[in-house]
């Protein structure tokens, strides 16, 4: 399997399309793997190359101690672009991949052409509500916190229409590594980036989820409204609206990275 190092940990990824073409990197949600992108490659990769990479501590990436942060993360995509030399690259992010986003847009914007923003902002939560999912998942694991994350990530109808999706989502939250997950809790708890949103220059695409309950449309209509110049558009769907309104996402960020 593809790894790359990043200081002490080992970063699984998967680069796919045509060579020379311009690389577009997901970065995914607390919890998730790089497979959550599934519904976006084929259609990405009709004109950009793809990159895809499991966060420390999920996927196959490795589990380095804990706490992190999100300028250690946004650190090992930095190092991923440089071991790969990829100087210059689209990057989509959700949720905590979003946060990676924004690091990436005021720390290191030379390495950005366009980004996008799905379901995310610039602060998450609170420390009580973070740290009491930290202690849930160190005293019982994953399991039980995976059932009521699932309810958040997609809507009551969703749920009701996909129910495969909803136990594939689920088993891939219920096998995230607990110490990996509670570091990363951790790194979104505590990032607040509020006050420094108006230092991304770059072209941003901002999407949010109607009737998402992590990240409400009003997060997102504040990272459009302080990234000068960014697009808000807002999708009928809950947390993981690339999965739940798959279609429309694809158009979008399509629209967006090629205009």
């Amino acid at each position: 399997m593809p790894i790359v190092k990043a200081g002490a940990a080992r970063i699984h990824y998967a680069l796919e399309g045509q060579s020379g073409s311009p690389v577009l990197v997901f970065s995914n949600s607390l919890g998730a793997n790089y497979s959550m992108w599934d519904p976006q490659v084929p259609e990405a990769r009709k004109k950009l190359r793809v990159l895809r990479y499991d966060s420390r501590g999920h996927g196959q990436s490795s589990v380095t101690p804990g706490p992190y942060s999100i300028e250690q993360l946004g650190g090992d995509v930095l190092a991923l672009l440089d071991a790969l030399r990829l100087d210059h690259v689209h990057f989509c992010g959700l949720s905590m991949g979003g946060m990676i986003g924004m690091w990436l847009g005021i720390n290191s914007p030379e390495r950005l052409k366009r980004l996008v923003l799905c379901n995310t902002g610039a602060r998450i939560g609170t420390p009580e509500t973070w740290n009491a999912r930290i202690e849930a998942v160190r005293k019982n694991g994953m399991q039980p916190v995976a059932s009521a994350v699932v309810e958040r990530w997609f809507s009551p109808a969703f749920r009701q229409k996909a129910p495969a999706t909803i136990s594939n989502t689920q088993k891939m939250l219920e096998e995230t590594n607990p110490d990996g997950y509670v570091a990363c809790c951790a790194a979104v708890r505590d990032f607040d980036c509020r006050d420094q949103l108006s230092r991304i220059r770059i072209p941003a695409l901002v999407i949010a989820g109607t009737h998402d309950p992590a990240t409400p449309p009003a997060d997102g209509r504040f990272l459009a409204d302080q990234i000068p110049g960014a697009r808000y558009i807002e999708l009928n769907a809950a947390h993981l609206s690339n999965i739940e309104e798959q279609d429309r996402f694809n158009n979008e960020i399509s629209a967006f990275l090629h205009s």
